[in-house]
Parts: C-alpha cells; structure tokens; sequence
C-alpha cells in the first residue's frame, strides 16, 4: 500500500499509535476495517503484538462480536494535550542534599570491622 492507502485506514494516525491506544480505538471498527488494517499491518511492520491483537479482534467479531460505541477520531490520551512537557524539577524544587550513605563516600572509603582503633 502506497502513502494513499495509509491516509485512507479506518483510523488517523495508525503508525503512530502504541498498542495500548490501539486496542481501545480497534473496538468500534467493523470486521472490513479491521481486516484492512490487519492487511496494511502484514505489508508495512508486520509486528507479532499488532497483527496478534487485530486478529484475535477479528476473530471476536466473526464469533458474534458487535463493534462498540466509540469514536476512532476522538481525543488520543497518549498524543497528550499539548501541554509544554517535560519535568517541572528545576534546582528550586529538587530536594535539599542528604547524608552519604553509611558505608562511605569515594573520598572516605569503610575500613574492614575488624580493624578499627
């Protein structure tokens, strides 16, 4: 399948969804949708976990399975909501220093037990 084929999938931005996002997004397709997702799966990454997880689906939906209400469109948890990112930590926030552990620094290496006067 050539790049019109990736913007014609049942769901946008297909390549970049974990595996997590896509289990819950694969839920509401039909049985045609899955399989053609199944299909550009096998021709692109082919990825054991995706083809695995689309084709147990597909199998749920040939036993009887109904897709569930859902919106494939609907706002992605994973793509964030656009926030700044990254950590709030900076120097003001980071915890005040604490004691070396109790065997020693690398400028104050532990004597043996035995040794000690």
């Amino acid at each position: 399948m050539a790049d019109s084929a990736r913007s014609t999938l049942p769901l946008p931005d297909y390549d970049q969804l974990p595996i997590g996002g896509l289990e819950s997004r694969v839920r509401s397709l039909s049985g045609d949708e899955v399989e053609r997702l199944l299909s550009y799966e096998r021709s692109h990454a082919d990825r054991p976990a995706v083809t695995r997880l689309l084709g147990a689906r597909l199998d749920q939906l040939h036993a009887g399975a109904e897709p569930t209400s859902g919106d494939p469109n609907a706002l992605r948890p994973e793509a964030g909501q656009g926030g700044q990112g990254g950590s709030p930590v900076s120097p003001a926030t980071s915890p005040e220093p604490h004691s070396p552990p109790p065997h020693g620094t690398p400028d104050q290496p532990a004597q043996p037990k035995g040794n000690r006067t």
